[in-house]
């Protein structure tokens, strides 16, 4: 009998990944492939690539998957995909893209936050969709569209996220997942349909939504890429769900007790469980679905890796494993600085568009590895302040950690142990997300029984020091009273 494989998919926003999964979700390492890339940042704030570019990027790792493995003989059963949640791209009636592809830190629109804010009750549509007002989810984006890009506005027949885009290529039909529904700020939460007062407001039909499909819909490649992959030309294909959804399951954090902590260029922490969205969401975080059983939730950081990496490109400190010593080596928060981790921007908790980052109590005597220490421990600080949020609805005991970031960094990831106050564990396993994408599709299709019942990967513990945690608390107090300052200014 044929072997029975999976191809998984992950669409991220710094790089396309792909690989092929046995029917146990586990990957074939021979056969991952990843394309690096970034999003254009423009002087006004976008953070875009264009359409052309990005399909292109995901093709090749498709192609470069198939061709990794040898065996002829096995069947690709299905696809599963993973894709960053909250981008933003415009097409007309033939299915062309009438905009670039608009990531979630494209800030162009955050003036149009305070219209809705005026126009709406904030409180209201968070606990209805899950999102607040913020240029990183759709409605402060087609606003911003509307208003500015009339023209562009008017001819587009349709507006999807990327991994919808994929699909309407690959597919030859605009569908999206609940899940990634769930990341526009568009989609009511407890009823999974497309929310008519925002609708009405922005002047959108549902048609010019993509179609919701059900948790357990696949579709077949059009003729044209069953052509370009015959070995896909009877897979079953999911459409993508959001990579923070597939993350917390490849994690194995799907129960409210289990908190996932990730750190790539951005970071965040995330609590899914079977179940429905809390009455009242904490106004710090988000909601959204991994399907229409389960629903996750947490905070997004937009400074996490991409911090570290500007630090060590405009610092020019090693980039090797001395700064990690020496830190490891000073005492904690000794250094007397305090940063403010917004160098890209706020998001979780307080979701000040105009939030800046800055780095106070500078004297003669501060080196670089103050500055990339104190930088780090503010990071720990803002996730404390996530984790405090998601504590308050949920009883988290056990916190799983992954990402690139962190991986590369032990010291940073003992810090927000340290801060948190709770241990963590960063398990062996890599890609996460596009594990968690494969899972959820075995599961749905009946090869797996529930992706609670799948164990979280074995990794290194990291415990909690309680002598640590006490200087940190004195010194996150600093940091809470200093941001307090910060957002009064603004105000």
């Amino acid at each position: 009998m044929a072997q029975q494989l999976i191809l998984g998919l992950d669409i991220g926003t710094s790089s396309v990944r792909a690989a092929l999964f046995g029917e146990r979700g586990d990957m074939l390492p021979s056969t991952l492939v990843k394309n690096d890339r970034t999003l254009t940042a423009t002087d006004d704030g976008g953070a875009e690539i264009d359409t052309g570019e990005a399909l292109i990027q995901v093709w090749a790792a498709i192609s470069d998957a198939l061709s990794a493995y040898a065996d002829e003989m096995a069947e690709i059963s299905y696809l599963a995909t993973s894709s960053f949640w909250h981008s933003l791209v415009g097409v007309d009636k033939n299915g062309d893209a009438t905009t670039k592809v608009f990531g979630w830190a494209d800030t162009r629109s955050r003036r149009y936050t305070e219209t809705l804010r005026r126009r709406f009750n904030e409180t209201s549509i968070h606990n209805r969709t899950g999102a607040r007002f913020h240029s990183s989810f759709w409605p402060a984006k087609l606003l911003w569209l509307r208003k500015e890009s009339p023209d562009t506005f008017a001819r587009t027949a349709k507006w999807l996220s990327f991994g919808d885009f994929v699909s309407l290529q690959l597919f030859g039909e605009a569908v999206t997942s609940v899940s990634m529904a769930s990341g526009t700020g568009l989609l009511d939460l407890r009823k999974c349909s497309w929310d008519a007062e925002l609708l009405k407001f922005l002047k959108l039909r549902p048609e010019s939504l993509p179609r919701l499909t059900r948790d357990d819909e696949t579709f077949r490649l059009s003729k044209r890429f069953a052509r370009r992959w015959p070995s896909l030309k009877t897979t079953d294909c999911f459409p993508a769900i959001g990579d923070g959804a597939a993350n917390n399951i490849g994690a194995g954090c799907v129960k409210r007790s289990k908190a996932a902590l990730m750190i790539g260029t951005s970071g965040a922490m995330r609590v899914a469980y079977r179940g429905e969205p809390p009455e009242k969401i904490p106004a710090g975080l988000w909601c959204y679905r991994i399907d229409r059983k389960r629903v996750i939730m947490g905070g997004a950081l937009s400074d996490g890796g991409g911090l570290y990496r500007w630090l060590k490109d405009n610092l020019k400190f090693p980039d090797d494993d001395r700064t990690e010593a020496e830190i490891a080596k000073r005492d904690p928060a000794g250094h007397g600085l305090t940063v403010l981790p917004f160098f890209a921007g706020e998001r979780s908790t307080g979701y000040n568009e105009d939030a800046g980052g800055a780095i106070l109590g500078l004297r003669s005597s501060t080196d670089s590895i103050d500055v990339v220490q104190a930088a780090l421990e503010s990071v720990a600080y803002r996730f404390a302040e996530i984790f405090d949020q998601l504590n308050s609805v949920c009883n988290l005991r056990e916190i799983v950690a992954s990402g690139g970031a962190l991986r590369e960094s032990p010291v940073w990831t003992q810090m927000i142990s340290d801060v948190i106050g709770r241990g963590m564990m960063l398990p062996t396993t890599h890609e996460a997300s596009m594990r968690g994408a494969v899972l959820l599709a075995l599961e749905t299709t009946g090869r797996i029984n529930k992706i609670e019942d799948v164990p979280t990967p074995a990794g290194k513990r990291f415990a909690s020091d309680r002598s640590r945690k006490k200087v940190y608390a004195a010194a996150r107090k600093i940091h809470q009273e200093t941001y307090k300052l910060l957002i009064d200014r603004e105000k």
